[in-house]
């Protein structure tokens, strides 16, 4: 397993151009390219399926899964048909995969560093009606489990914006590696209920970390969930769950 570089050593101004793009643009034709690939790439050998992809809103919306694989970027994205911006560590940010990124909407988070123009940018893409993936985890689980507690960072964002929420648990994904013996895991992606909180100015960190621990308490309940029921299973309750509801209402 390749070693991780936590602090990223080039400085601030190196990623400003990132960011500005991002801040300024959406992401062009770049994406849809990227994500017709990476999509039936998807689709084709990780047998990649989205259940409940609809409890995505329109408007500003953060979607928060969970983190195993570096694929996880393009299996949240599969089932959306919205274009997904990424908060992502620098050390991607090289030649020639950066002009890629970059045009696709992906914006940098300077690893080791308390990244100000991360959150800025991010906050830019939610103000104009954006959707932005940013995991609860901060950086990928390398354990093939959920970590013990998430970031504060999704909570931040979220009081800071405003905008909704929506939990999703990727499971399969911690996986992904053996693709090097030939072994494609079956990878599932459900979207959980959208939640909101009322925007603060600025939220204390008691306040960031209450609100990424309820996201988090979604995330592994929803992986719980695939975890024992599997994915005909979890499907199968979301049905009989909508047709319970629908016959209330009849009967209401």
């Amino acid at each position: 397993m390749k070693e991780q570089v936590y602090k990223d050593p080039r400085p601030k101004e190196y990623f400003d151009r990132f960011h500005e793009r991002a801040r300024s643009r959406e992401p062009d034709a770049v994406y849809e390219i990227v994500r017709t690939i990476t999509s039936i790439y998807a689709w084709t050998f990780f047998r990649a399926r989205g259940i409940a992809a609809e409890n995505v809103p329109p408007g500003p919306v953060i979607v928060a899964p969970n983190h195993f694989s570096f694929m996880d970027h393009f299996f949240v994205g599969a089932f959306l048909r919205r274009r997904v911006q990424f908060m992502a560590k620098s050390q991607l940010f090289k030649r020639p995969m950066q002009w890629v990124y970059t045009h696709g909407g992906v914006f940098p988070v300077r690893r080791g560093y308390r990244d100000e123009d991360a959150f800025i940018t991010a906050n830019t893409i939610l103000g104009r009606g954006g959707l932005i993936v940013m995991y609860c985890e901060g950086g990928r689980s390398r354990s093939g489990k959920l970590s013990e507690q998430p970031k504060r960072g999704i909570g931040r964002l979220a009081l800071e914006s405003g905008a909704t929420v929506v939990p999703a648990a990727i499971h399969g994904s911690s996986k992904v590696r053996n693709w090097k013996r030939l072994q494609f895991p079956k990878v599932t992606v459900q979207y959980g209920e959208p939640m909101r909180w009322e925007p603060v100015a600025e939220p204390t960190n008691e306040q960031q970390q209450q609100v990424a621990n309820e996201v988090f308490a979604q995330i592994r309940g929803l992986y719980a969930g695939l975890d024992s029921l599997g994915r005909k299973g979890v499907a199968r309750r979301l049905r009989e769950a909508r047709r319970a509801a629908r016959r209330a209402r009849a009967t209401a």
